[in-house]
């Protein structure tokens, strides 16, 4: 049996890409831990018409943001790593200074100091330098910095597209299989010779 995943939903705006992670890992079969901050659920409320009872549904087990005496605020608890998702620049900048003053934060650092993949999927525009330099400082420290940024060589059709290829890249990172994007597998021509795009179905 695989072990647990860590996700968090943050008060950034997006709070779909989290929503849909959980509906996607639930889908597969994968055990999921959740950390919801106080303002993702302000921000469920705003962006989605999912309340906050249907996403803790969602998971395999929900902690309370206050609860740093929660399983995954230990290193002994073994999971195979952690997505913040979205990632708010308050989170990113507590992540980035060891300020485990929440749950979100302290199940962060207990992932990087585990040599564990953490997630982070920053949500904000335009950075200026203050942010990058929290970027930087957090990947000096093993996370991973991967905003949700959308993607096109895969031909998205609708905003679902968008969101599963961005929750795809999360997923590749901490080696979860999944079909929610047609890959990119280079080059190819059509009949009449032109160049097309080839990905993978």
């Amino acid at each position: 049996m695989s072990l647990p995943l860590v996700v968090a939903i943050t008060g950034a705006t997006g709070v779909i890409y989290g929503v849909e992670m959980l509906r996607v890992l639930k889908d597969l079969g994968q055990e999921t831990h959740l950390i919801l901050s106080e303002a993702a659920g302000m921000n469920l409320a705003i962006e989605t018409d999912c309340s906050l009872d249907e996403v803790r549904s969602l998971a395999s087990v929900v902690y309370p943001n206050k609860d740093v005496g929660a399983a995954v605020a230990s290193g002994s608890f073994r999971t195979r790593g952690m997505i913040v998702a979205p990632c708010t620049i308050k989170t990113l900048s507590a992540i980035a200074n060891s300020f485990t003053y929440n749950l979100v934060v302290r199940a962060a650092d207990v992932t990087l100091k585990e040599r564990r993949t953490l997630v982070l999927m920053v949500r904000e525009t335009p950075l200026h330098k203050g942010h990058l330099d929290l970027m930087s400082r957090a990947a000096d420290y093993g996370a991973v910095i991967l905003p949700p940024m959308p993607a096109f060589y895969h031909q998205p059709q609708t905003i679902m597209d968008l969101i599963h290829q961005s929750i795809g890249k999360a997923l590749d990172q901490v080696g979860i299989e999944h079909k929610l994007f047609k890959r990119w597998t280079g080059h190819g021509h059509d009949d009449q010779g032109k160049e097309t795009l080839r990905v993978a179905k």
